[in-house]
């Protein structure tokens, strides 16, 4: 924390006063020609924050162009933009006033640079939306709105531009006003403001003017100096990603990077992602010494009291407030690449300072921007906006966007070109398939001439015919951990016990029932949502359903568990460390996937979330057959299936 020198009444003063002013983060957008240059220049100009020599060069290179003083030169740096008198490129300037510092980005109006205005506003606590009055509200107007919602902007200042080419006209401002209004009803954006302004003149940017004289609301740098911007930031949930360890000699050990969101403490008890090992914060250091309390934003060095194995991408979190952790997440994207989506291919997520592998699973559906409707796709082409889910083949730690910016957003990356291609805000894990397909206005898979007929036998009398209770116990682990070989003498002392059993096999489903299925995360979801619907059919009948499915997403093994009565579902995760794994190779496909001849090999090179907390682990590494076994009857007579 600073400690500056105090003025008489306890401020600060001086350059620790400058240092401690809130700092502004804004972004412009709208549509082309617009007037954000000049009204940025206009900003710049009034707030006295122009070196003489850039006033001088401006005023000669507009007199050399036969015009006034064009203040747009001041961010128009590219030599195409100065000659076409557009902006291209995201250009920043900084000014400040005696409440505030202000750091602003330019960014382009064209369409096809609707990428840039996603990467200006990104880090945006503020946006300006620029709406030309004689033109009124357009399509980029629209998707500038659209865009500020999407990326969590809560203030929202519609700059009605050029007033003074409407005549100042009062009627032109309220009709634009009232349409934009409209279209922002289905926006969250909850702090919408409009100001009237003429850029090019000056009125109502620094100084109201004497032309509308109508207009009794604040001047935009008002507006701007005065806006709350403490409810926007994330002060609870601490989150510090990892970005390099520290090492500079056998007595320390810290973990360099940025707070990403909320506090720390020397003395707090954290936890490290993905590992879940606790210790405690023994100190919170910078360069220029320790600190007592790190925020939002801060770059340090935290250590640990205990030595535990913390790198780079992995996540320090507070031991009972952490983020969400999956290979899956469902996000709205906004693409921005000039080459289509494509979801045979894999990209590169970046998320923090974590970087993995990861695919567009599945599209749930494009937002046309002009009337805001969900439509569905086969693909993303450039500045398209949409939601998908999205699979990484590492786990991810992640709030939703809209609580904590920092850890909720992400962009892919092209791999071969090292460009990026979209930009994410996480909304959370995915949801169910039968919860998604209501927006985008597909119907339901169950034929609406289809009517549901009860049992005709209840599984309550074929339990009573049976003498034992049913239920489905699910095995999942990678390939090679023994779930098979479980499951199979399971089965044997089961029968032997007059228990009726119905053993499920994955590679035997696969040459059946889904044959039809590849490997892809959608048909390993389909392919575990059949297998969960037989198991069922033959749970109601009265058995114990032994169903062996490396089934590598939580969500799945989650759904089969809802559709079952509680209490008679078991998640049993067979595991065995991967050297143990490659070692057995029974099916031969980790040697087939370090030759590069299997692409989608789970655990290796496709996503496996193990279970959080399963009703049986077994490590096979360690136990005989015997004893897995042993472990999974003693399981089920515990819960009172089996007869004493």
């Amino acid at each position: 924390m600073r400690h500056g020198p105090l003025d008489a009444e306890g401020r600060a003063s001086g350059h620790d006063a400058f240092l401690e002013m809130d700092l502004l983060r804004l972004t412009t957008a709208g549509s082309v020609d617009d007037g954000k240059s000049t009204l940025i220049g206009r900003l710049l100009y009034d707030t006295k924050s122009i070196f003489e020599d850039q006033l001088a060069a401006i005023e000669e290179s507009s007199r050399r162009r036969g015009e006034s003083l064009n203040l747009a030169l001041l961010t128009d740096g590219l030599r195409a933009e100065r000659e076409q008198n557009i902006t291209i490129d995201v250009a920043y300037r900084y000014f400040a006033t005696p409440k505030r510092k202000f750091i602003v980005a330019d960014t382009p109006g064209h369409l096809q640079y609707t990428r840039n205005m996603v990467t200006g506003a990104s880090t945006a606590e503020l946006a300006i939306v620029l709406v030309d009055a004689r033109k009124g509200v357009l399509t980029q107007s629209k998707r500038h709105g659209f865009i500020a919602s999407l990326l969590g902007i809560s203030h929202v200042v519609v700059a009605v531009n050029k007033m003074d080419a409407v005549g100042y006209s009062r009627d032109v401002y309220e009709c634009i006003a009232q349409e934009y209004r409209e279209f922002a009803e289905k926006l969250d954006l909850p702090d919408l403001t409009f100001i009237p302004v003429s850029a090019l003149v000056g009125d109502n940017v620094a100084h109201h003017g004497g032309n509308m004289p109508w207009y009794d609301g604040a001047t935009l740098l008002h507006h701007l100096e005065s806006v709350n911007l403490g409810a926007d930031r994330n002060l609870v949930d601490f989150r510090f990603p990892v970005q390099y360890v520290i090492r500079p000699h056998q007595d320390y050990r810290g973990f360099a990077g940025r707070v990403a969101s909320g506090t720390i403490r020397a003395g707090e008890d954290v936890v490290a992602l993905p590992s879940g090992v606790a210790s405690r914060v023994k100190s919170v250091d910078t360069f220029g010494g320790p600190l007592q309390e790190a925020a939002a934003g801060d770059s340090v060095v935290i250590t640990l009291e205990d030595e535990i194995d913390v790198s780079r991408g992995d996540m320090i979190v507070r031991r009972n407030n952490v983020p969400g952790v999956s290979h899956r997440i469902d996000a709205m994207l906004c693409w921005l690449s000039e080459t289509p989506m494509d979801l045979a291919r894999q990209y590169v997520i970046q998320h923090t300072t974590r970087s993995a592998p990861a695919s567009v699973s599945r599209i749930l559906y494009r937002v046309d921007v002009d009337t805001l409707h969900r439509e569905p796709a086969p693909r993303f082409g450039l500045n398209d906006i949409g939601r998908v889910e999205i699979t990484s083949a590492a786990p991810l730690f992640f709030d939703r966007y809209q609580g904590n910016r920092g850890t909720g957003s992400f962009i892919l990356i092209d791999p071969a070109t090292n460009a990026t291609v979209g930009a994410g805000m996480i909304r959370g894990v995915p949801t169910a398939f039968e919860e998604i397909v209501p927006l985008i206005g597909v119907e339901a898979s169950v034929s609406p001439n289809v009517v549901w007929e009860p049992w005709n036998v209840s599984r309550e009398e074929r339990e009573t015919r049976n003498g034992h209770k049913a239920a489905v116990v699910w095995l999942t682990g990678l390939s090679g951990s023994g779930k098979s070989t479980i499951a199979r003498e399971l089965e044997r002392r089961l029968h032997a016990m007059r228990v009726q059993t119905m053993l499920l096999d994955g590679d035997q489903l696969r040459h059946g029932l889904n044959g039809d299925l590849g490997f892809s995360d959608a048909d390993r979801t389909e392919n575990i949502r059949r297998a969960g619907e037989v198991a069922r059919l033959f749970f109601e009948h009265g058995n114990i359903v032994l169903c062996t499915f490396v089934s590598p997403f939580a969500a799945d093994r989650a759904r089969i568990r809802s559709a079952l009565p509680e209490g008679r579902y078991f998640e049993v995760y067979v595991h065995a460390p991967l050297t143990v794994l490659r070692r057995r190779d029974p099916k031969g496909l980790y040697a087939r996937a370090e030759r590069g001849e299997l692409a989608q090999l789970s655990g290796i090179s496709a996503p496996y979330e193990p279970p959080a907390e399963p009703d049986v682990m077994l490590d096979t590494a360690a136990l005989s057959l015997d004893a897995t076994v042993d472990v999974v009857m003693e399981r089920l007579r515990a819960a009172g299936l089996l007869a004493p």
